[in-house]
């Protein structure tokens, strides 16, 4: 569903795009674009949410997200990565994928790099209730013999180890255009790496960047809906039975799974 959804969103914002790019990071822009060319246009359009107007953004609206930024989320905290040099290469590497711009926050903000941690600590990083016997033919990530943990671990210390190597510099601390020329081999499949192919785990990243970016909060990223806010989405909204006939567009406050469990 969520695939489905980043589809639809794909054609709202190259819509938008045509008539908000104020020629600002243009070559970021294009590089996002390409991607979702290149991987079947599933992340292209959900590149687009962060280029999209924000219509509920307020002063009020952004004085409360830097206010909730600064406080501190005791429910972040690294559960896959137990290495801080891993886990600040796969901030970047979102940030550059969903990057914060005039219409909102970006993969950092939207508490992306925390969603893909708690994803890769559970089932989905272990691979687990999945044929894992072999034979491990091919390159890609559904075939390969490592979980999708180990590929995650593997591609984020190669990724630093490139900016090493042709930066002289962490890939955290590497200029965004330096990132983006490893991001752009990585997608185009020129990085050597075992057991899996790179332009593959840059699907992978990809695809992780936009689920958490638009994913329910529930799972842990978009943080403050701010992801649904960019696009106008309502969330988990039960009905749509008392506005469904009113002939002008109705803004909604976003709702999220959680506001249906009952609470103590």
């Amino acid at each position: 569903m969520v695939d489905d959804n980043f589809k639809d969103d794909q054609e709202q914002k190259e819509k938008v795009d045509s008539k908000t790019d104020d020629g600002q990071g243009v070559s970021r822009r294009s590089f996002i674009k390409n991607s979702g060319i290149a991987a079947g246009g599933v992340v292209g359009g959900a590149l687009l949410g962060g280029l999209l107007g924000n219509p509920f953004e307020t002063e009020e609206t952004t004085s409360q997200t830097d206010s909730q930024k600064q406080e501190k989320n005791p429910t972040e905290a690294r559960m896959f990565f137990t290495r801080y040099e891993d886990f600040v290469v796969l901030e970047q590497a979102t940030e550059r994928i969903f990057p914060k711009d005039n219409n909102g926050p970006g993969a950092i903000e939207l508490g992306v790099p925390y969603f893909i941690d708690k994803q890769l600590a559970g089932s989905r990083g272990t691979n687990a209730n999945e044929y894992r016997e072999g034979p491990f033919v091919g390159s890609k990530v559904v075939d390969s013999r490592l979980t999708r943990g180990q590929i995650f671990i593997i591609a984020l210390r190669k990724m630093n180890s490139l900016s090493n190597e042709r930066f002289d510099t962490p890939f955290n601390e590497a200029e965004e255009e330096q990132q983006m020329d490893i991001l752009k081999d990585f997608e185009a499949g020129e990085i050597d790496m075992k057991d899996v192919d790179s332009s593959d785990f840059f699907t992978l990243l990809r695809d992780s960047t936009i689920e958490g970016a638009y994913a329910d909060p529930l799972y842990g990223g978009n943080r403050n809906m701010d992801g649904w806010r960019m696009k106008e989405y309502p969330g988990s909204v039960a009905s749509y039975a008392d506005i469904m006939e009113q002939d002008e567009f109705v803004k909604m406050d976003p709702v999220s799974l959680t506001d249906y469990q009952q609470k103590s």
